[in-house]
C-alpha cells in the first residue's frame, strides 16, 4: 500500500509545471489546450521544453512500475499475491497521480507519456505495437488524441496474444490504462465529432492534400 501511494505521489509531479517553476515560466495549463502534457508544451513552449516534459513524465511512469515495487520497506515482504499485483498497481497509481495530481489541485494531464513509461517498466516488448499504432494513426489522420487512445487500446489486445495473456495483473493494468486514457480524452472525442479537433499538420501525411 505504501508503494502504491508513493507511486501516486510521484505521478503528481507534473513535468511541465516542474520545469515551468524552474525556468520562471507561467502555468502551461493556462495557455494553448490547457493540458500540461508534452503536446501542449511543444505547441506553446518549444521543442526543448517539450522534450524535458516528455522525459520527466515518461520517466516517472517507468520508475513507478519498475523501481518502486522492488524497494525494500519494513517490516516484512508482502505476501506473494500482493507482490504479483504490486507493479501493475504502482503503474496504475502513477497514471492516476498524473491525471489527478495532489500537488496541483487535482488538475493534471492525460497520462499518455506516463502510460508509455509504465508500459516500458512493466511490459517493454509490448511497447512496440503501442508505439507503432500511435505513429500510424498520427500519420494517417493527424489526430494526436486519436492516436493516443488507439495506442492505449492496442495494449490489452496485444497482451491477449502474448505469452502473458493469463497474467491477470498485467491484463488489469492494460484495461485500466486504456479506459483512463479514453476518459481523459473525452473532450477531444467531442471536438473530433464536431470537426474542431486540431491536427498535427507536420506529421499528417495527407495534410497538404486536404489543405489545398
Amino acid at each position: 500500500m505504501v508503494k502504491v501511494v508513493a507511486s501516486y505521489l510521484l505521478g503528481s509531479i507534473l513535468g511541465s509545471l516542474l520545469l515551468a517553476r524552474l525556468t520562471g515560466r507561467g502555468d502551461i495549463r493556462e495557455v494553448g489546450s490547457g493540458n500540461p502534457g508534452s503536446t501542449n508544451a511543444l505547441r506553446t513552449q518549444g521543442k526543448l521544453f517539450a522534450l524535458g516534459v516528455l522525459i520527466i513524465d515518461l520517466g516517472k511512469g517507468w520508475i513507478a512500475a519498475r523501481i518502486v515495487p522492488g524497494l525494500w520497506l519494513p517490516p516484512r515482504p508482502p505476501p506473494s499475491v500482493i507482490h504479483d499485483w504490486l507493479p501493475a498497481a504502482c503503474g496504475a497509481a502513477v497514471m492516476l497521480g498524473h491525471v489527478y495530481p495532489l500537488w496541483y489541485g487535482f488538475r493534471g494531464g492525460k497520462a499518455v507519456a506516463t502510460f508509455v513509461g509504465a508500459v516500458l517498466g512493466l511490459l517493454p516488448k509490448l511497447l512496440i505495437p503501442v508505439l507503432l499504432t500511435w505513429i500510424g494513426i498520427v500519420l494517417l489522420t493527424g489526430f494526436v488524441s486519436l492516436a493516443s487512445m488507439c495506442a492505449a487500446a492496442v495494449l490489452p489486445v496485444s497482451l491477449a496474444w502474448s505469452s502473458l495473456a493469463g497474467y491477470r495483473p498485467f491484463l488489469a493494468f492494460a484495461i485500466f490504462a486504456a479506459a483512463l486514457i479514453v476518459f481523459t480524452h473525452r473532450a477531444n472525442i467531442v471536438r473530433m465529432c464536431m470537426g474542431r479537433e486540431p491536427r498535427a499538420r507536420r506529421l499528417w501525411l495527407f495534410g497538404r492534400r486536404v489543405a489545398s
